[in-house]
């Protein structure tokens, strides 16, 4: 395969521009030369197409731009192979999921569907350092490190024999059966999710997100029994896969949680673990349900703080009644800095604070963590409060070291007409840049229109 001559210093040259941005993995200009025009079939050097370059770099956005626009993931390449059939060997789900493109059900032929699937479980039930070791014939030990797969998980990376792959077949596995229509048992999906116990962890996540998708009743039963499961890893991706489950529901705007919510309820009263309880409540708390200030009241006082740290949630339906304030209030002097944070964040709604949150987020104005005295100033400027109280005591804040807090002040004190609104802004300081949108600084813009003399 020969590769075409392109000027890689020639900005008229769009595709040359788009061989130099893949090369760079600069996904940002990538997208900008395929909107040019640019063939995302294009050619890179070693007359390979350019979508082998992003697979082979573990470049998932640059490679999702390219099958997004129309890269040929299925083009079989001189050594047989395909871009998607290396990025499935690569053991990268988020590159996988880049590359596998549009209904791949329908376009990829079942002989391939098969080939790619069969790959990824022989790296899945071989390892990846015994497969490295039989493709090289290095002894080992291979070196490991931990590298982000996309924004939202992490893989382990792994060399030896000067090959690298990610440890992620188990997940590309999973994601592919789910492309391609395959259902295996409940069971088997949780044992390959089991091994990685962290909800970052891209062989987990798949795990979660496949298992929310499964909605026969056998499918539920299965994940129902988890709830009783002895190992608190196995209970707690039965809590991250109703997660998802909610997640998708409301995405697709799909409000068939009710079973989940009743279920999540049973479970919060029983579950003697406090990661999972607070996983549980978390996404319990997420719905409307009868139970929820019984069950925040419960657990107020419980040892674990990732408990504590859900119960404000589980007591913000208004209006709340005098057991939920006074516990509330006592969870605002709680010694953890997080749950005194997010009972500042719960008393943000509903805006119309009444005298009880008020005095809860003047007293949390006053803690001595920065994070938690700027989460109730943003509560209170947020808020539809008026009183004295509250205008005095954000305008106090025009003093704090932290400009953050500074420019929450201003903003407090804009929205309600403060005269002491532009002293407030002069104050707060040059800003950096990423606040040119920001509502802190157009209130100000906002406030002088509203307040500028008459003619």
């Amino acid at each position: 395969m020969t590769a075409p001559q392109h000027d890689l210093s020639n900005p008229n040259d769009v595709h040359g521009r788009l061989v130099a941005a893949v090369t760079a993995k600069d996904s940002h200009t990538v997208r900008a030369c395929l909107q040019d025009g640019a063939d995302p079939n294009t050619s890179g050097p070693d007359g390979l197409p350019l979508l082998c370059t992003a697979v082979g770099g573990f470049d998932h956005e640059t490679a999702g731009a390219l099958t997004d626009s129309g890269a040929d993931s299925d083009v079989v390449l001189p050594d047989g192979t395909t871009p998607l059939l290396r990025a499935v060997d690569l053991g990268s789900p988020a590159l996988v999921g880049a590359t596998l493109g549009k209904d791949p059900r329908l376009r990829i032929a079942e002989t391939e569907r098969k080939r790619l699937l069969d790959l990824a479980r022989h790296w899945y039930e071989t390892g990846e350092t015994e497969e490295l070791r039989r493709r090289t014939g290095a002894p080992g030990p291979p070196s490991r490190r931990l590298v982000h797969d996309d924004e939202h998980t992490d893989i382990e990376e792994v060399s030896l024999g000067g090959l690298t792959v990610r440890a992620g077949h188990s997940g590309v596995l999973t994601d592919l059966e789910r492309a391609f229509g395959v259902l295996p048992p409940v069971a088997e999906l949780v044992a390959r999710a089991v091994p990685y116990p962290h909800e970052l962890h891209a062989n987990w996540s798949t795990v979660s997100y496949a298992l929310a998708f499964r909605k026969s009743p056998q499918a539920w039963s299965d994940l129902a029994a988890l709830r009783h499961h002895p190992s608190p890893v196995h209970r707690r991706l039965l809590a991250g896969v109703l997660s998802s489950r909610h997640s998708l529901a409301y995405h697709h705007d799909r409000p068939d949680t009710a079973q989940d919510v009743d279920f999540l309820a049973a479970w919060a009263l029983d579950e003697p673990d406090g990661e999972v309880l607070a996983g549980v409540l978390n996404v319990y708390t997420d719905h409307d349900h009868p139970d929820q200030e019984a069950i925040g009241l419960r657990y107020a006082d419980h040892p674990d703080p990732r408990v504590r740290r859900e119960v404000p949630y589980c007591l913000n339906q208004p209006p709340r009644s005098e057991p939920a304030v006074t516990t509330l209030l006592a969870l605002a002097r709680d010694p953890e800095s997080e749950v005194r944070y997010v009972v500042a964040q719960a008393l943000a709604h509903p805006r119309q604070l009444t005298p009880a949150a008020r005095e809860i987020l003047l007293t949390l104005l006053r803690d001595p963590d920065p994070d938690v005295r700027r989460r109730a100033a943003e509560s209170l400027s947020g808020s539809h409060d008026r009183t004295a109280a509250v205008t005095e005591a954000l305008a106090a804040l025009s003093d704090e070291e932290d400009q953050s807090l500074r420019l929450e002040a201003a903003y407090g004190l804009a929205v309600r007409d403060d005269p002491r609104t532009d002293a407030a802004y002069e104050q707060v300081g040059p800003l950096g840049p990423g606040y040119e949108h920001d509502h802190c600084v157009s209130a100000h813009r906002h406030y002088m229109v509203r307040n500028r003399p008459r003619c």
